[in-house]
């Protein structure tokens, strides 16, 4: 059995720091979102259902994976499957694990930036007197990289830089220097949330004007808290609240198998699941739904919420409402709001890098500095594409195959192999070996048949999604005897470019055409560093079961 080279300093740490990991910007930025387009109450009920079919089930297997797979000294998705799994083919499976982390990083480290951007801008009051329209070009001009809002030439390149050297310091110093950034991060995003929640729970209708004469922030509260039991019969809140149960919880990635395999052998796995879920969903459901919802609803009306909600709200229209509190409370309000969305990234993106750091030391000696600075510098080679051609739809690309499809793959592929292969008659044992906690019995019949069948449900549902997202609807169609008609936005159609192609057929302006033409070389210039990034970590750890090999310790 391996001697662990690195260790949680406390369980408090270890728990912040799982929780940081799940806790990231899309609980504020993706979950309101998604609760408005989905029908607000409508999607709760799903949604909280989804946490607990689905998301503690995977919360179970990745920790108790990842503490099995430590206890043979493996820290990376690639080992750790192979302990539990013999077969030469079944470790690249774990490929997944590292090439997520790497790719999402990439890209996510970009709006973390944004946010310390934004955390001076509010500062120096750059938003002042600012119209709603202003600031929303004030990001686009930001993410061009030809403007300057500060005169920093290459401003968003150059915050980027910055936030992915401070990701890679940090990284370097180990489990304690993430450690110590969750327990700072962790309760200064929820202090910071804090305040802007009772903000938002005591507006009522103060923010009312004579363009948004309705405007009443409990009119977005009473939205998204609404219970709509019809919801239960639409599928297509379904798949949107299973989606977001991987964004929310950091599933299907392989950092938690990373954090928990540093556990020994006898500590607990499944009140520390539990317990980073439920902060999770916490911070998620309580604080996320009580900041931008409500604050935008008390201001610019609930329709005028619904019409326009998208990622962007939080930096194209959170500055211009916090104008609105006047000259002062606008800084330390942008202070809160875009401090806590840097925290909430941090947490997530050093997370990100534990993976590749804990497989290159295991298979190839690295230290931890040197396992550091390499993942930034691969980050900083495959990120400076998102950043550069962020117009061009890169940033998209990469958001879309990494940080959506790969993670469903991956968490279909490791439920089944944990339910399945591995075997329940020796994963229950590993969720529950010196679990703090009695864990429900039922949750083995969960895991064995629901979480799998359900993931299944997901990624055939991406690689088949109807048109318009109309599931009902197009069920009835093909019951009818009518095809089945594909959205733009499924993995099949994705593949093939079917939105833009439909744009350039439908067009005769040839410089429109040109510019399409180009977007898709640009897309495919993404794939294919991704694909090659994919395949530079399968190359590894085929040299590693060599390596292995030759000193006697790889498996069949």
């Amino acid at each position: 059995m391996a001697e662990k080279s690195d260790a949680w300093g406390s369980r408090v740490g270890l728990i912040l720091a799982m929780a940081g990991n799940a806790v990231g910007l899309g609980n504020f930025l993706r979950f309101p979102v998604q609760a408005v387009q989905n029908g607000g109450g409508a999607f709760i009920i799903p949604y909280l259902i989804c946490f607990l079919i689905m998301g503690i089930p995977l919360l179970f297997i990745e920790w108790s994976s990842g503490r099995f797979g430590g206890k043979f000294g493996n820290h990376s998705t690639p080992y750790i499957l192979d302990s539990m799994v013999k077969g030469r083919v079944l470790k690249y499976i774990g490929v997944f694990g590292i090439f997520t982390n790497m790719a999402v990083a990439a890209y996510y480290c970009y709006i973390e930036s944004w946010t310390m951007s934004y955390v001076y801008h509010s500062l120096v009051g750059t938003f002042e007197g600012m119209s709603q329209a202003n600031v929303a070009t004030f990001f686009s001009d930001y993410v061009d990289i030809e403007h300057s809002t500060t005169g920093i030439p290459y401003e968003s390149v150059f915050f980027y830089i910055i936030c992915l050297v401070i990701n890679t310091y940090i990284l370097s110093k180990g489990l304690k220097g993430i450690e110590k950034v969750a327990k700072i991060g962790m309760p200064l995003l929820i202090l910071f949330g804090a305040i802007l929640a009772i903000k938002g729970l005591t507006l009522g209708t103060s923010g009312a004007s004579d363009i948004f004469p309705d405007a009443n922030a409990w009119d977005g509260l009473n939205f998204l808290w609404t219970p709509q039991y019809s919801s239960l019969l639409d599928l297509k809140v379904w798949m949107a609240a299973a989606g977001q149960i991987f964004f929310t919880l950091s599933v299907g990635m392989g950092t938690v198998h990373c954090y928990a395999a540093y556990l020994d052998e006898k500590d607990d796995v499944a009140l520390n699941a539990v317990s980073a879920g439920f902060m999770n969903e916490f911070v998620e459901v309580v604080l996320g739904s009580l900041i931008v919802i409500p604050i935008a609803a008390g201001y610019l009306g609930l329709d005028w919420v619904i019409q326009n909600a998208g990622f962007g709200m939080a930096f194209q229209t959170m500055p211009y409402l916090f104008q609105q509190w006047g000259s002062v409370i606008a800084v330390i309000a942008g202070v809160l709001w875009f401090g806590l969305l840097f925290f909430a990234g941090i947490t997530s993106s050093l997370a990100m890098g534990t993976p590749w750091i804990g497989f290159m030391r295991d298979e190839f000696g690295w230290n931890q500095n040197k396992g550091a600075w390499s993942f930034g510098l691969i980050a900083l080679i495959l990120g400076l594409p998102t950043v550069i051609y962020f117009q061009e739809g890169v940033f998209d690309e990469y958001d879309y195959w990494a940080g959506t499809v790969s993670l469903v793959v991956f968490a279909m592929l490791e439920t089944i192999l944990f339910s399945w292969v591995f075997g329940l008659e020796k994963g229950w044992p590993a969720i529950t070996s010196g679990a703090d906690i009695k864990v429900p019995i039922i949750y083995k019949f969960i895991i064995k048949y629901i979480t799998p069948m359900m993931l299944i449900i997901i990624f055939v549902g991406s690689l088949f999604k109807p048109k318009d997202n109309d599931w009902s609807g197009n069920l009835n169609n093909l019951f009818s005897g009518h095809s089945w008609v594909l959205d733009n936005g499924s993995i099949i159609k994705k593949v093939m470019h079917a939105g833009i192609r439909e744009e350039i057929a439908a067009t005769t302006d040839l410089a429109l055409i040109t510019k399409l033409e180009d977007k898709i070389f640009y897309l495919n210039s993404a794939r294919l560093l991704l694909v090659s990034l994919f395949l530079f970590i399968c190359s590894l750890v085929y040299l590693a079961y060599l390596k292995r090999k030759r000193e006697g310790r790889a498996t069949l």
